[in-house]
């Protein structure tokens, strides 16, 4: 199977040219965590995330997209889903424009990791459990943290998501990059080099904001049945938890590298 039969057709794009408040209402709007940017005539210049997004701090009208695309790596409609994956992985991005062929740079569509869990072939995953390829080193957020507390960390980590736990250590949501834009507070005033810091002023709480319900699987979960979570839910990352107690985390990223170590793609 090839790109063009998976990816993602008539994608929304910005501009280089736009302004970078536009963009980020476009992706609040959409409720997109990247951008393709094109110039003036229709060529892909690179792609717009929501990392990007988070790093402007004021409303100055002057910034534009151009500043804040980042490089690519080069797909096209006719290269094998196995090879774009590699691509992917080892560009570390998620999603990355498909243009129409080496030397049209035009755009075709838009491959995110999720396009490609989609076509993996279960059954030739090995019998591996989420336990023994999740991240146990994770950084949470309790629930009355503030959120001017929060997004400088995720700005600084590049943290795409943070378990939020109560003070029993109970998991009970997840705060994202993309829920923090879509309310509107990608930029605050204040910042924290603590998760759990308590600030004062009038920033809201995460819960206010954290995505629930909690989709969590157990540590003895096979790999392909993380994958088939991750995607009937559309989340990027699940979280992994023993009797509501937060275990570690699985991201499609780690579970596209499992496909990738045995090709298990169609």
């Amino acid at each position: 199977m090839i790109v063009g039969d998976i990816m993602t057709k008539d994608p929304v794009y910005v501009r280089e040219t736009d302004l970078m408040t536009y963009a980020r209402q476009v992706m609040r709007d959409n409720r997109l965590h990247g951008l393709p940017v094109l110039d003036e005539n229709d060529r892909v210049v690179g792609m717009l995330d929501v990392q990007d997004i988070l790093r402007i701090r004021s409303n100055r009208s002057e910034v534009t997209v151009g500043g804040y695309a980042s490089e690519s790596p080069l797909i096209t409609p006719d290269m094998e889903i196995r090879d774009a994956a590699k691509l992917l992985f080892d560009a570390q991005q998620n999603r990355a424009p498909v243009v129409n062929s080496s030397t049209d740079k035009t755009i075709a569509g838009i491959l995110s990791d999720s396009n490609i869990l989609q076509h993996v072939r279960l059954t030739k995953l090995p019998r591996k459990t989420v336990d023994d390829i999740m991240n146990t080193k994770v950084t949470t957020a309790y629930h009355d943290d503030t959120i001017s507390g929060i997004w400088g960390n995720m700005l600084d980590g590049k943290y795409t998501g943070v378990p939020v736990i109560s003070h029993a250590e109970e998991v009970l949501g997840i705060i994202t990059r993309s829920d923090i834009i879509k309310a509107g507070f990608a930029r605050t005033g204040n910042r924290s080099s603590d998760f759990h810091d308590s600030l004062s002023g009038d920033a809201p709480k995460v819960e206010r904001m954290m995505s629930t319900p909690l989709y969590s699987v157990s540590p003895g979960t096979l790999i392909s049945k993380a994958i088939e979570a991750i995607v009937h839910y559309d989340v990027g990352r699940i979280c992994v938890t023993d009797d509501k107690k937060l275990m570690g985390m699985v991201d499609r990223f780690s579970l596209m590298k499992e496909c990738l170590a045995v090709q298990g793609f169609e």
